[in-house]
């Protein structure tokens, strides 16, 4: 098949002051590099960079930016506010976004040339009407479950699925892009359910056949089946949280064994320093007692901002060259560090998770303590935290 020409977005806009209170600091750099590593690595497949949920956290359009520099062929969103804002910032290549509810408007998304998705008869119905208002061709993808159970058309509905595609096809209301699906176990290799889901995928792809639809597209894994599945390639692999820096399987191989460089550092600058006997305790609930003499920081971010309260007294924090636990609950708008015998001074930064280079915890690590996993702590992250990109050609600008 051949692969679509990437399309590059605008640059953005000079980056924030690095004195803000608390701050997201996303490297630009390290997504355009790791795009540029799964491409190596999936071979002849087109590389889908996904960046929904606002790039995961990093920024829609930037992270965009950033992808389709690495190389990224196509960009994936969940919803079309997504995709409708990847347009108006300029980016002109292929996107596919795939969350719809009954009653969207289609006609936004299909005069931008974005790929829908389609579920059921009536999504393809709905957007075949809004391309004949239009009169334009629309590009339609269709979904089929293959035992995620979750979005895409059983194995009951594909054929009917498939036909009124076809038929839409055929007047010239739309033109079938894609076919797909989406492993739900491909970060455990061994799990059954992978060989299933792509013998699922097979029979899904012969009906499409019988039918004499041709795709430009077939596609059924994100990051961990791209990075663990290559024979499950097909046309194109969809990577979203490993474009991040981020392993999608950190349980079979790490980020740094997979070439990837987290992107995200959340940083904070120190509100108040006191000392407290041993005995004192700390945050609500006295959930946590100093077990000697010892400094405390406090850190001026919370849940509000999106920490999650499950890091209390669980978390670490880079701080004065050295990781410090989070001591008690993390309250609404702020954190407590225990500093031990170094008494560090307010305005004295904190990392509470970035690359890893420099001896601070990662995201991955605050998944470990909080008992989740990464991509909820990447996303989550936001509130009152300035977001700041940076990266060689807007330290250049």
């Amino acid at each position: 098949m051949s692969t679509p020409e990437p399309a590059a977005l605008p640059a953005t806009g000079a980056p924030a002051s690095p004195d803000a209170r608390a701050e997201i600091v996303v490297d630009l750099d390290a997504i355009r590099d790791n795009v540029a590593t799964l491409r190596a690595r999936v071979g002849d497949a087109a590389m889908m960079t996904v960046v929904k949920a606002d790039g995961y956290g990093h920024g829609l359009v930037e992270s965009g930016r950033a992808a389709r520099a690495g190389g990224a062929d196509w960009l994936g969103t969940a919803v079309i506010e997504e995709a409708l804002a990847l347009r108006a910032a300029g980016d002109t290549g292929p996107i596919l976004t795939w969350l719809t509810v009954p009653g969207e408007d289609y006609t936004r998304p299909v005069e931008a040339g974005v790929d829908l998705t389609a579920y059921t008869v009536r999504e393809v119905d709905e957007i075949a009407a809004a391309a004949r208002a239009l009169g334009v061709r629309a590009r339609v993808q269709l979904k089929v479950d293959t035992g995620l159970s979750r979005g895409g058309a059983t194995a009951e509905d594909w054929p009917a699925l498939v036909a009124a595609a076809a038929d839409a096809e055929q007047v010239g209301a739309l033109r079938v892009t894609g076919i797909w699906s989406h492993f739900a176990c491909s970060d455990e290799p061994d799990h059954p359910a992978n060989d299933a889901q792509e013998k699922a995928f097979v029979h899904a792809l012969q009906v499409v056949d019988a039918v004499g639809i041709e795709p430009e597209v077939r596609h059924l894994s994100n990051s961990a089946g791209a990075l663990l599945r290559p024979w499950s390639s097909y046309d194109l692999v969809r990577c979203g949280i490993a474009a991040y820096g981020l392993s999608p399987a950190p349980d079979v191989v790490t980020s740094a064994e997979l070439g990837l460089v987290p992107a995200m550092t959340v940083r904070a600058r120190l509100a108040l320093v006191k000392h407290v006997p041993a005995g004192a305790s700390v945050s609500y609930g006295h959930g946590w007692t100093a077990p000697r003499d010892t400094f405390l920081g406090l850190v001026p971010a919370g849940y509000g901002d999106g920490v999650p309260r499950h890091a209390s007294s669980t978390a670490h924090v880079l701080a004065g060259g050295r990781q410090r636990q989070v001591a008690g609950r993390v309250c609404m708008d702020q954190l407590v560090l225990d500093l031990g015998d170094d008494e560090l001074a307010a305005g004295d930064p904190v990392v509470l998770f970035g690359s890893g280079r420099d001896g601070a915890p990662t995201a991955q690590d605050w998944a470990e303590a909080c008992g989740t996993i990464s991509y909820e702590i990447v996303t989550r992250i936001g509130g009152r935290f300035v977001r700041r990109h940076v990266s060689k050609e807007l330290r250049n600008a």
